[in-house]
């Protein structure tokens, strides 16, 4: 069989609601000489029947059904399995345009250089209605992407992505110590041996629903992307990279140790708690408990009254009456 000019790569667990959809989506490409793997990663619903009924109608689309291992894990695995020389992204909720690989694969014939390409994304929510998109698009070139790691700011919508296969491995693919956070992780390795951009054009819709995975583990992905930057830093600075072999990343307490540098843990604590006062599941989860750690420790307190109201708002009167007292407490002291 001939290789195919690119693997496309998607993982699904129990995604049957919006499987088909993103599916289709893919072989409607008008750029058609691709090969798609979809790994089913232990479903319990419908999805391995799904993914073999379109297999059974298209030879591109190549199943692999088995026990479940995790989303990094087949990640690398559909890396390692793709046989092209580029690997498109995809999520089994969302959708691409149908010029997404046209115009992604272009760019990158055009620019030998870029080993990542992405592409703003239009936000659609749980049934597919529009969804006003707050904040600025991702950066355009490899120097608004190198301002944008410096700020902290959005890189590239994993879905939308697609890169060159041997850039990536080079690196080592996806580290499993940032679960939740795994494409910021390679995004940020990836920085330092190749070019990165976005096409200016909304070539994916990106579905924002309670059920979504950045919904569900907030916390822990806050908490990865603080360690990821942090272990960004070391690597530009010239120093070895503490994270690199780790399996699971350790607590925020034991930061200081790991980074070998005092401060750490609190900072990355900050971090993370002023970044989940708007995440309803992170104020529901330990999320809430790191803030309150933070707020004992002497960290800021902008707009902590304002989370009080939100926590209630939120359906948590108790965790409301608990920050409010500890405001209190220590505005008194």
């Amino acid at each position: 069989m001939p290789i195919p000019a690119i693997s496309v790569a998607m993982s699904v667990y129990n995604g049957e609601r919006y499987l088909a959809e993103a599916i289709e989506s893919v072989l409607a490409q008008s750029f058609g000489d691709f090969e798609f793997l979809i790994v089913d990663d232990g479903s319990r619903d419908s999805t391995p029947a799904i993914i073999r009924d379109y297999a059974a109608q298209d030879g591109r689309v190549r199943p692999i059904i088995r026990e479940n291992r995790g989303l990094i894990a087949s990640l690398n695995e559909m890396l390692e399995t793709a046989t092209a020389p580029l690997v498109a992204r995809m999520d089994a909720d969302d959708i691409c345009r149908p010029d997404r690989f046209e115009k992604q694969f272009a760019f990158l014939a055009e620019h030998p250089d870029y080993g990542v390409v992405g592409s703003w994304s239009e936000d659609i929510g749980e049934h597919g209605e529009a969804l006003q998109r707050g904040g600025e698009d991702h950066p355009l070139n490899h120097e608004e992407m190198l301002a944008a790691i410096a700020d902290g700011g959005q890189l590239i919508c994993h879905p939308a992505a697609m890169y060159r296969r041997d850039i990536v491995l080079s690196v080592g693919g996806y580290h499993a110590a940032f679960r939740h956070c795994e494409d910021l992780d390679l995004w940020l390795r990836l920085a330092s041996v190749t070019k990165m951009g976005n096409i200016g054009e909304r070539l994916v819709r990106y579905r924002r629903y309670p059920g979504q995975v950045s919904s569900r583990h907030a916390t822990e992905q806050q908490t990865g992307s603080a360690i990821s930057r942090l272990a960004w830093e070391e690597r530009h600075a010239g120093r070895p990279d503490p994270t690199a072999t780790l399996d699971r990343l350790p607590p925020i307490d034991k930061l200081d140790a790991l980074f070998d540098r005092p401060g750490t843990a609190r900072a990355v604590r900050e971090r993370v708690a002023m970044g989940l006062l708007y995440s309803s599941s992170g104020m529901r989860d330990e999320g809430f408990e790191l803030l309150m750690a933070h707020l004992r420790d002497g960290g800021r307190r902008e707009g902590m009254w304002r989370t009080v109201a939100r926590l209630i708002r939120f359906g948590e009167p108790l965790r409301a009456l608990r920050l409010a007292t500890v405001l209190a407490t220590t505005s008194a002291g």
